[in-house]
C-alpha cells in the first residue's frame, strides 16, 4: 500500500499540471423547428426556419418559445443579451431554457423522464431577470446544440427580444496542433476522424471528462482511449499526466484505485471498482512511457500500478481462472447480460504483460512472477475456457459465448495471430447473441481486428458503425449505439444518454496510427 504521505504529493503534482482553458465566442446560427420523422433517429428532425441574425428582432412574450441551432455542437457557457420592447417592463421575465445535444432533447418534455440514473442531470433551467435590459451570463456549463426558450411571462405590458445569444466555449485542447491527414484517406474516414476529434475536444477540460453532458468526470476507462487517440491527435501529455497523479492520489485502504474520481470540491474518489478499469491504470502507464519516454512517472507511479494486477490476482481460483464477486466486479461493456468472467480473465493477461513490458525495461524486480503467470493465465486460459469444438472461448458457469470474450482474448494474445485470425472468422460467422452494445466495446473489436491482421476488415467495420452514426445525424460521438435500436438506453431513457462521450473518439487512432 503506498503511504498517505506519496498520495498528497501525487495530487500536488497533478494540481500543478492543471491546465489554461481555451475559449471560443460560437454565435447561435439558425432558428429552428423540431418535426415529428419516424425514419429519423429518435422520431425526430430538425427543419430550418431561418438565419438567427434575420429573426433576432423578433418579440416574444408570455407563452412564445422558439428554438436555436448552434450549427455544431458546443461545450461552455451561454451568455443572453435581452432587450424589452414597448412599455418599461413592470414585471420580472420568467423563462425556461432547454439544452440538448440531440434535437429530442429540446423536443420531449423532461416531465416524462423515467429512468435510473437522476433527472437532475437533464439539462433545463428556469430564470427570473428583474431588470431589463440584461445580459444574463449563466453560471452553469451546458454541452448542447440545440437551444428551446420558453417564454412563462413577462405582462401585458411588454415583451422581450434576443439581441444575441452565444455560447463561451471551454477546452484544453489545442486546435491548432492538428495535422491534416494525406489525401489518399476517403472523405468518409476523413469525416469520422474530424467528428473523432471533435469529441475528443468537447471532452478535454481539467482532466479527460467521460462526457460533458454527464457524468462530466474522469473515469479510467475512458481516460485510456482518449489517452491514446490524444496521442494521435492533440498531444497534451501534460493532461494525461494530471491524470494518472491524480488516480494515484486517491487509491483506498487496500490500494485499489477506483473508477472514477471527482474534482470538486477536493479531489476524492468514487466509491465504484471496477477490476478491468483498475488494471488498466497499467496500460495508460505504459502507453504514456512509449510516447513520451518519461522514466520518472514510471518510478513513481509503478507500485500503484502494479497493486492493481496483485489484487485482481488474489481472485484466482485453483485453476487460475479468474472469479467474480459479482458480475459487474469489471465493466467490459454496456451489455447486462454479459457474462464478464472471460473477457475479465484476458483483462488481467493483457496488463499484466504491459507491466511485464515495463518491468523488463526498469528491472522491476516483479519480472519473473509476471513472466511465470503470463503463461500460468494463459494456459488455463485454453485449458478451461476454450471450446475447441464450438471455435470460440466460453465465460461463466453458463459457458456463455460472447462477442466481447473473444475479442478480448485476441487482444491478450493468448492463441498465436493465425489462430486469432480464426477466431475472429468464426465470430463474424457465428454471431453470438450477447453483442455488443457501446462505442467503447466496437473500439476492442476493431482493435482485435487490427491485431488479426484484418486492417481492410476493421476499416469496414468502423464505418459501418462510427460512420452510420454519422448518418445519424452525430457531430460529435455518442455513448450508447446499437444499430437495430437506435433508442437503445441502460439508464431506462434515451434522453439522459450522453451524446459527446470520451470512449467513442478512438477511430482517430486507428485512422492516423494505422493508415497514415
Amino acid at each position: 500500500m503506498m503511504p498517505k504521505q506519496n498520495q498528497k504529493e501525487f495530487l500536488d503534482i497533478a494540481q500543478s499540471l492543471k491546465p489554461t482553458l481555451n475559449q471560443e465566442i460560437v454565435y447561435c446560427k439558425d432558428v429552428i423547428k423540431v418535426i415529428n420523422d419516424k425514419n429519423e433517429i429518435h422520431g425526430w428532425k430538425v427543419e430550418k426556419i431561418g438565419s438567427y441574425n434575420l429573426l433576432k428582432d423578433k418579440a416574444y412574450g408570455k407563452g412564445d418559445n422558439f428554438t436555436v441551432d448552434f450549427g455544431n455542437h458546443q461545450v461552455g457557457y451561454l451568455t443572453l443579451k435581452i432587450i424589452p420592447v414597448g412599455s418599461p417592463p413592470d414585471a420580472p421575465l420568467r423563462m425556461k431554457l432547454t439544452f440538448g445535444e440531440m434535437c429530442c432533447e429540446v423536443k420531449e418534455p423532461f416531465s416524462n423522464y423515467e429512468g435510473i440514473i437522476s433527472s437532475s442531470w437533464l439539462q433545463e433551467e428556469i430564470i427570473t431577470v428583474d431588470i431589463l435590459p440584461s445580459e444574463i451570463k449563466l453560471p452553469r456549463r451546458y454541452s448542447f446544440r440545440y437551444l428551446k426558450i420558453e417564454i412563462i411571462d413577462t405582462s401585458t405590458k411588454y415583451q422581450v427580444a434576443f439581441d444575441n445569444i452565444y455560447c463561451t466555449t471551454a477546452t484544453s485542447a489545442d486546435i491548432s496542433k492538428i495535422k491534416p491527414l494525406s489525401l489518399e484517406i476517403d472523405d468518409e474516414l476523413k469525416q469520422i476522424d474530424k467528428v473523432s476529434i471533435k469529441t475528443l475536444q468537447d471532452c478535454m477540460q481539467d482532466v479527460f471528462e467521460d462526457g460533458p453532458k454527464r457524468d462530466r468526470r474522469l473515469w479510467l476507462g475512458d481516460l485510456r482511449l482518449q489517452a491514446i487517440a490524444n496521442y494521435s491527435s492533440f498531444k497534451n501529455y501534460d493532461l494525461v499526466k494530471r491524470c494518472l497523479y491524480l488516480f494515484a492520489g486517491v487509491q483506498n485502504e487496500k490500494g485499489q484505485i477506483p473508477a472514477c474520481l471527482f474534482l470538486e470540491p477536493t479531489v476524492i474518489g468514487d466509491d465504484t471498482f471496477f477490476w478491468d478499469y483498475s488494471m488498466f491504470f497499467m496500460d495508460c502507464l505504459y502507453n504514456y512511457y512509449e510516447e513520451t519516454k518519461d522514466t520518472l512517472i514510471v518510478k513513481d507511479l509503478w507500485e500503484t500500478a502494479y497493486r492493481q494486477i496483485e489484487i485482481v490476482l488474489e481472485k484466482l481460483d485453483d485453476n487460475n481462472i479468474l472469479k467474480s464477486d459479482t458480475n459487474f466486479s469489471s465493466f467490459i461493456d454496456w451489455n447486462m447480460e454479459l457474462d464478464r468472467e472471460a473477457a475479465s480473465q484476458a483483462v488481467l493477461i493483457y496488463c499484466m504483460k504491459r507491466a511485464l513490458a515495463l518491468a523488463e525495461q526498469f528491472s522491476f524486480s516483479e519480472s519473473k512472477l509476471l513472466n511465470e503467470k503470463i503463461i500460468e493465465l494463459s494456459n488455463a486460459s485454453l485449458k478451461y475456457l476454450w471450446d475447441e469444438e464450438q471455435g470460440l472461448f466460453v465465460s461463466g458457469e453458463t459457458k456463455q459465448i460472447s462477442w466481447a470474450s473473444q475479442i478480448w482474448m485476441v487482444i491478450a494474445g493468448v492463441l498465436p495471430i493465425e489462430k486469432n485470425k480464426q477466431l475472429m472468422d468464426t465470430l463474424f460467422e457465428k454471431q453470438p447473441n450477447i453483442k455488443l452494445v457501446t462505442p467503447y466495446a466496437y473500439h476492442h473489436l476493431i482493435e482485435a481486428l487490427i491485431l488479426s491482421d484484418k486492417k481492410d476488415f476493421a476499416i469496414k467495420q468502423m464505418k459501418a458503425y462510427w460512420g452510420e452514426m454519422i448518418k445519424d445525424g452525430a457531430d460529435t460521438f455518442w455513448e450508447l449505439y446499437k444499430p437495430d435500436d437506435k433508442k437503445f438506453s441502460p439508464y431506462g431513457n434515451n434522453l439522459i444518454n450522453s451524446y459527446c462521450h470520451a470512449w467513442s473518439c478512438t477511430p482517430t487512432y486507428f485512422i492516423r496510427k494505422y493508415l497514415i
